[in-house]
């Protein structure tokens, strides 16, 4: 018996259900697409777009995915993340008129995005998503904690404790935690740098945005620790968009959740050969089109 769910994203599994061959199914998939894309009327509307990556390939093959964050759509995808995808998929789906309306862009800090962002759109204001700040973040805290780790045994086996939320941790990784902190080793104090900028409230008035954030990036830089002051380095590079993240409440949540769903999709097709294929397969499932004849 097919799994009913699974044939639903997996093309050969639905072409064994539906007793029709493989390049049926195809057919109909892209025919579909392409006529819920003619349909789609109302791109005047999107006024803030999330662009994010996603694998394809093994090794270093990208998609980039352009999204709709207020309405979870992806609204279009092109192959690869430099800067002549990002101009693609950003002209193959807006109007001249439609690109002077969009008011935000949420994204990372990869320089083909920014680059792009900045010469295509702008009248938009650039969000760097938090998600990603922290990322860096953290990775800057485990490499305090690795090097220290020659110094201090017990820190060894405790990359977890740093990078899970206090109230998560189990009983043990507590009194780890506290053991390590109280000692006031330099990764303790990274973390409490890490935490301040978790704890930055993103919805601020641009003056307590810009004030708490110099605060912050005064402390970071002032630390004299190496790995967390190359993050504060490059945060201050991007403060713009950093401070319009933190007014404007802008991220790529909704796109980081997209390219979970993305993944569901890869995973039940156990991969795709072609990147038109796969480009399909997001927008038949997460473009919400109109996709009925």
């Amino acid at each position: 018996m097919i799994d009913l769910l699974q044939a639903t994203k997996n093309q050969t599994k639905t072409a064994a259900l539906m007793r029709m061959g493989f390049n049926q199914i195809n057919y109909i998939m892209h025919k579909s697409v392409e006529r819920g894309l003619a349909r789609r009327n109302n791109m005047e509307d999107v006024l803030h777009i999330s662009i994010d990556e996603k694998s394809f390939k093994r090794g270093h093959d990208y998609v980039t995915v352009l999204s709709n964050p207020e309405t979870a759509a992806v609204l279009n995808v092109s192959h690869g993340r430099k800067k002549e995808s990002v101009k693609e998929v950003i002209n193959e789906t807006f109007s001249k008129e439609q690109k002077g309306q969009i008011e935000t862009v949420s994204t990372d800090m990869w320089e083909a995005y920014i680059n792009t962002v900045r010469e295509e759109l702008p009248n938009s204001k650039l969000c760097h998503d938090k998600f990603h700040l922290v990322k860096y973040l953290n990775e800057a805290v485990d490499q305090v904690r690795r090097k220290e780790t020659k110094r201090h045994e017990e820190l060894r086996h405790t990359k977890y404790v740093w990078l899970k939320n206090k109230i998560n941790l189990t009983e043990k990784q507590r009194l780890k935690f506290e053991a390590i902190n109280n000692a006031n080793y330099e990764t303790a104090r990274a973390w409490r740098i890490k935490e301040n900028f978790r704890d930055i409230i993103f919805n601020q008035p641009f003056n307590e945005a810009f004030a708490l954030f110099l605060r912050w990036l005064t402390d970071a830089l002032n630390s004299q620790i190496s790995s967390i002051i190359r993050v504060a380095e490059m945060f201050k590079r991007h403060a713009v968009a950093i401070i319009n993240a933190i007014v404007l409440n802008r991220n790529n949540a909704m796109a980081e959740r997209l390219n979970g769903k993305i993944q569901e999709i890869k995973l039940s097709a156990k991969g795709y050969r072609t990147f038109e294929n796969f480009r399909i397969a997001i927008l038949f499932f997460h473009g919400k089109l109109m996709l009925y004849p």
